[in-house]
């Protein structure tokens, strides 16, 4: 057999068992790693890069190899899940690097930490300033997990007490110029209304890249040609216009009638509407 063939079958070989290993180690061997994991990860395409070149021409010897270096991760990453210490030891922990506003010099020397690596760790995490920082812990990872003093955290809804809607996740409808029948029935809609949002943003379905209606129902679409644009979806706008116009329109009544009781009738709806409008402007600017 060619030395060519030979190399292309071992290849496409482990590639095979590659992802079977990786399939059965699952995503995690894909993104954040362990350092027992790492160590697995560089061994195993170390061996199929061995193999594949015919530098070891026994191909069962390194297909057993890999399977050793994939397997194993797996038993201990179940003992893991079954036992903190053995987690711990495998996994390790996290190292406190500040703790109440103060950097911990003996855990920085402890994990080999300099000064700069820290301040270019919480650079990342949008931190310039170490004085800002109330905790800060090097997860096992790597990554530099950042509390920061409640006087430097971003305000929310919740500090101002404004009520906010839940959010769902948007359902693309429309994909390659093809409508996705399945998302649009999770949503409880239909090819009929998707047509008609789409005839009143004057934009042919074939035209359409990527469609998705968002939680509250709003259809946004991206088209092929990068120059058109499309209008934004007005609907929200539209309402709070049209109750502020009412509101105003009650308060203009109040003041044209001389009748009593429907002045003052005119006045209390004006102010019931205004108590609506302030209620529901956080959701509809949203």
């Amino acid at each position: 057999m060619p030395e060519w063939i030979n190399i292309l079958v071992r290849a496409i070989t482990f590639i095979i068992v590659l992802f079977a290993v990786t399939k059965l180690l699952g995503k995690k061997q894909l993104s954040e790693l362990s350092f027992f994991e790492y160590v697995s990860g560089i061994t195993i395409g170390s061996i199929a890069a061995e193999v594949v070149m015919g530098l070891e021409r026994n191909i069962l010897n390194g297909v057993l190899g890999i399977l050793a270096f994939g397997i194993t991760p797996y038993f201990v990453g179940f003992l893991a899940m079954k036992s903190k210490k053995v987690r711990n030891f495998v996994e390790g922990k996290g190292t406190v690097f500040i703790k109440n506003g103060k950097v911990m010099e003996d855990n920085l020397k402890k994990e080999k930490y300099t000064t700069d690596e820290l301040l270019e760790l919480l650079r990342k995490k949008n931190v310039f300033q170490v004085a800002d920082v109330e905790f800060a812990v090097l997860e096992p990872t790597g990554d530099l997990s950042v509390l920061l003093k409640k006087e430097n955290q971003p305000i929310t809804p919740k500090d101002l007490k404004l009520i906010v809607p839940s959010i769902k996740e948007p359902q693309t409808v429309i994909m390659d110029g093809v409508i996705m029948d399945e998302p649009l029935s999770t949503i409880g809609l239909s090819r009929r209304w998707l047509k008609s949002e789409l005839d009143k943003l004057g934009v042919a379905i074939e035209n359409v890249f990527l469609g998705q209606v968002d939680s509250y129902g709003q259809l946004t679409v991206d088209l092929y040609d990068d120059k058109l644009q499309v209008p934004s979806p007005q609907e929200k706008p539209l309402l709070l216009a049209t109750m502020k116009k009412c509101q105003a329109d009650l308060e203009i009544f109040a003041l044209s009638t001389q009748d009593p009781s429907a002045k003052s009738m005119y006045t209390k709806n004006s102010e019931k509407l205004q108590e609506a409008i302030n209620k529901v402007i956080p959701l509809i600017q949203n």
